[in-house]
């Protein structure tokens, strides 16, 4: 960073009372207030540099009493004046990037030009600002983060054209060519043992600036049409990384901090390129997260709900996490949310399924399908406990996602569990319409075994896994295991039992595996009868339950007769 030092003699600047003078022999004949400062000084030296106070001075001379002046309005403040004043009485100031802005602007205000006094500071500033400042990089973009503080003076100044020209400029500039020092504190890059300047080397530096002197450099960048939509989409993350907040801390905001961040959010959505993967499906999700916090419009929440949608392959669970609004603590998770992002990224899968593709993309766009049922089925288990949420929303949910997007239903079965779990009051009918989802027939083999023994799923959809296990328990288990064993494949147990059905004989080991075959299939037929058993006793015993206390309650209408129930046993 530049720095130009300007005078020679030591600050004689000092504070007291509130008030702030400057040591001297000669007694103070000039009196300045600003805002809450008041300045002793001296007309001699500020009055030969300064054409305003020359204005604004009186012609007579009463050191008794001198007129105050007031200068409330000097843009910079107290901190810009005295950098002038202590300019005019010859003391040394130190300028900067940092505070040249607003001493330009103040100087300005002060009348401090050449045709006041050769040599003046306005001049000098100037040459400084077009010399140096202007044409580094970091000068450029902290000296437009300060003329926030004055900012209509800047732009009239044209301070502010400039230093935006110079950042666009450089952005454009092809990073072999780049040979200034810029921000990069991406992980692990300091440890490359030769790095190359990164395309995205300018994207942190551009953080600090405000949100109106972003937008309008990333709108005259993607003007230019010189760079990847990504690097645009990556400055747009870097942004809103450094200048939104995380959405647990927006409870806490004031509404002054909260318009100014909503202000935010809904500008960086606004400058979101539109072509597909210029920001993740993540980064866009997690901005919907912060809108609904933030409060931001309707318009803005439909366009990240429809944005967010297109990329839902590349979510995780915990992204589609959303809480409830706050005002309503009665539904921790918006599962309602969930949907619409699931039907706008069926919208689009739909749309794509449905023009001509190569078989590759088709593949793509099968995997990518795939990815979201499974990513639907995680999220139902981490809802599965929210007591608020109905069975018909998860059935949607589930029902959402075509058929063939789920290879195996594992995923699903888990879901379907939790939910039951977390949910002991569910009906019937509930149940018998949720379980309909299940396809018994691509659960894995464990997962099969422990909805068999899952108390909680609805009858039909255990008699189905029963009929399913029986019909896979001769072909699967015993025979894959008994080839596996003798290290022979499947065939040789085909062909064993070819030889049986010829009457041939067979050797003593295929005899072996015959009966323990046979046993197998006892114990998987023993295993189906005493399970429809158990199930079947079961429902006559909540039968006659529901018969006894239907008996109850006309006994206590009054009837008074004694009915004895039998009930049936195995």
């Amino acid at each position: 960073m530049k720095y130009m030092k300007l005078g020679s003699k030591p600050d004689t600047f000092y504070t007291e009372d509130a008030t702030r003078s400057v040591l001297s022999d000669v007694p103070s004949d000039l009196t300045i207030h600003i805002n809450n400062t008041k300045y002793l000084l001296h007309k001699f030296p500020l009055l030969l540099k300064c054409g305003l106070l020359q204005r604004l001075c009186p012609d007579s001379v009463d050191l008794s009493s001198p007129s105050p002046i007031e200068l409330h309005d000097i843009p910079g403040g107290e901190e810009a004046f005295e950098v002038c004043a202590k300019f005019c009485y010859g003391i040394t100031i130190s300028l900067s990037a940092h505070n040249i802005v607003p001493t330009l602007c103040a100087a300005k205000f002060l009348r401090m030009t050449e045709s006041i006094a050769r040599g003046n500071l306005v001049p000098k500033l100037e040459a400084f600002l077009d010399a140096c400042v202007v044409h580094g990089w970091k000068d450029s973009v902290v000296a437009l983060h300060a003329s926030d503080g004055v900012h209509a003076w800047s732009e009239n100044l044209g301070i502010i054209r400039r230093c935006t020209e110079s950042i666009i400029d450089k952005i454009l500039t092809h990073p072999s060519k780049v040979t200034w020092s810029y921000t990069y504190t991406r992980p692990g890059y300091s440890e490359r043992p030769h790095r190359s300047v990164p395309k995205d080397w300018w994207t942190e530096d551009i953080s600090e600036i405000s949100i109106d002197h972003f937008r309008s450099i990333i709108s005259a960048v993607r003007s230019a049409k010189k760079l990847h939509p990504g690097l645009i989409g990556e400055a747009l993350h870097v942004y809103a990384c450094k200048n939104l907040p995380e959405p647990p801390n927006a409870d806490r905001m004031e509404e002054e901090a909260l318009a100014k961040h909503r202000r935010v959010l809904e500008s960086i959505v606004s400058m979101i390129p539109g072509e597909p993967g210029s920001v993740s499906g993540r980064f866009l999700l997690r901005l919907l997260k912060e809108a609904r916090y933030l409060e931001a419009s309707p318009s803005t929440k439909a366009e990240l709900v429809r944005r967010s949608g297109r990329q839902l392959d590349e979510a995780t669970v915990g992204d589609l996490l959303f809480p409830a609004d706050p005002s309503s603590a009665s539904r921790p998770f918006d599962v309602d949310l969930v949907g619409e992002i699931l039907e706008s990224f069926m919208v689009r899968f739909r749309h794509r399924m449905g023009v001509p593709m190569g078989q590759e993309d088709r593949e793509a766009m099968v995997k990518s399908m795939s990815r979201v049922a499974r990513l639907i089925d995680l999220y139902l288990q981490e809802i599965a406990s929210d007591p608020s949420v109905p069975a018909s929303k998860i059935f949607d949910l589930v029902e959402a996602c075509p058929e063939f997007a789920r290879q195996e239903h594992d995923h699903l079965y888990r879901a379907i569990d939790a939910y039951l779990k977390g949910h002991p009051e569910l009906n019937k009918a509930d149940k018998k319409h949720l379980c309909s989802a299940l396809d018994c027939k691509k659960l894995s083999k464990d997962a099969r075994m422990h909805a068999i023994r899952n108390d909680r799923l609805p009858l039909r959809t255990v008699v189905q896994l029963l009929f399913i296990e029986q019909e896979e328990s001769p072909g699967d288990p015993m025979m894959q295991t008994t080839a596996r064993r003798d290290g022979k494949s499947t065939q040789l147990v085909k062909d064993r039992e070819g030889q049986r059905e010829r009457g041939e004989p067979s050797s003593s080991v295929m005899k072996v595996d015959d009966d323990k075959m046979e046993k197998h299939m006892a114990k998987v037929n023993a295993r189906v009868v005493d399970r429809l058993e158990r199930l079947e006793e079961k429902a006559i015993t909540e039968e006659v339950e529901k018969k006894k206390e239907d008996m109850n309650l006309r006994n206590e209408g009054g009837s008074g007769s004694k009915v004895k129930v039998k009930t049936r046993t195995r």
